[in-house]
């Protein structure tokens, strides 16, 4: 029986590259150089440190330019609102997104669930298999969810037969 799973899954060396080349750049940039702006990476979160509400929006930016240019989608990263930090700096906690939460799984099962499609759709932890009996239907399932445009990025793995 055929069958793929749906993940969502973040490269973290290419995040661990994306902090390298922005801090970089915070470096080299007139407008940013000198000042107080970082960018840091833990486990699964990014804390972004800037000097002013200005410079933080600079900072993102050039977090997202980097993201796209290393291929990893930037709705990977929720950006949690700023507070202030010590030193009259603004501080920026940024989660990185892995797997499917349990909302979001039963959400995308719901709706396959709900289509034509002969499918089965199982919630395994924080990933998705689908299984059926044509390949067909498995690549149409695979379309309906793209088409879905949910908020977290996909990818399809394991495709079986």
């Amino acid at each position: 029986m055929p069958s793929f799973d749906v993940v969502s899954r973040t490269d973290l060396m290419e995040v661990d590259n994306v902090v390298n080349s922005a801090k970089r750049e915070i470096k080299q940039r007139y407008d940013l150089a000198g000042t107080r702006c970082d960018v840091e990476r833990s486990g699964d979160t990014l804390t972004l440190t800037a000097d002013d509400n200005m410079k933080r929006t600079q900072v993102e930016e050039l977090l997202k330019k980097y993201l796209v240019k290393r291929n990893v989608d930037p709705r990977a990263l929720v950006f949690k609102e700023p507070e202030t930090a010590s030193g009259d700096t603004l501080r920026q906690t940024v989660t990185i997104k892995q797997g499917i939460d349990a909302e979001l799984a039963k959400k995308i099962s719901k709706a396959v669930k709900g289509t034509s499609l002969k499918v089965q759709v199982a919630i395994q932890q924080n990933e998705l298999r689908v299984s059926g009996k044509s390949r067909d239907d498995l690549q149409a399932t695979i379309k309906f969810i793209k088409d879905m445009e949910l908020e977290q990025p996909l990818q399809y793995i394991n495709f079986r037969e």
